[in-house]
């Protein structure tokens, strides 16, 4: 499978996942959720390559949490604010930045991004070959300290 034809499916998974999320939680979903998904997921794969190979996952998903409110926040400016399409408005909501994005949602992205890049990982092993990485949780290396006190 070509690189395009991965990243397409990608796209169009992380849409369909976005827009899923967004009728289990609302009861309703807008086309722009799709492309807003999509262009998230495909974002937080680059996340990996941003902070390093050899980045904590934690420190992933905090970048991931704060790049998915980025794209929300854009994303609804040119929806919500440019178009008049009020597909979402969190005006009410504590923290709330012009309507469009809110401390509550930014710290469900970043809980949801784990999930959400661990299935990256996998679309991407699975439709590219590319190995599945090795995860650290914080900024210890877990694996190389259980695999040192076991060979002790």
């Amino acid at each position: 499978m070509s690189r395009l034809q991965a990243y397409s499916i990608m796209f169009f998974c992380g849409g369909f996942f976005y827009c899923i999320m967004e009728i289990l939680a609302r009861g309703r979903t807008h086309i722009s959720m799709f492309f807003a998904g999509g262009i998230c997921f495909l974002t937080i794969g680059s996340v990996r390559y941003l902070l390093g190979e050899s980045s904590a996952f934690i420190s992933q998903m905090i970048v991931c949490g704060i790049l998915i409110t980025l794209i929300e926040f854009c994303i609804g400016l040119i929806v919500n604010r440019t178009l008049g399409l009020n597909v979402w408005d969190y005006s009410k909501e504590q923290y709330n930045l012009l309507g469009q994005v809110c401390l509550f949602y930014s710290n469900l992205w970043f809980l949801l991004s784990a999930p959400i890049i661990l299935l990256h990982d996998l679309l991407k092993a699975l439709f590219l070959g590319i190995p599945l990485p090795h995860y650290r949780i914080f900024f210890l290396d877990w694996h190389n300290m259980l695999h040192e006190t076991n060979t002790n």
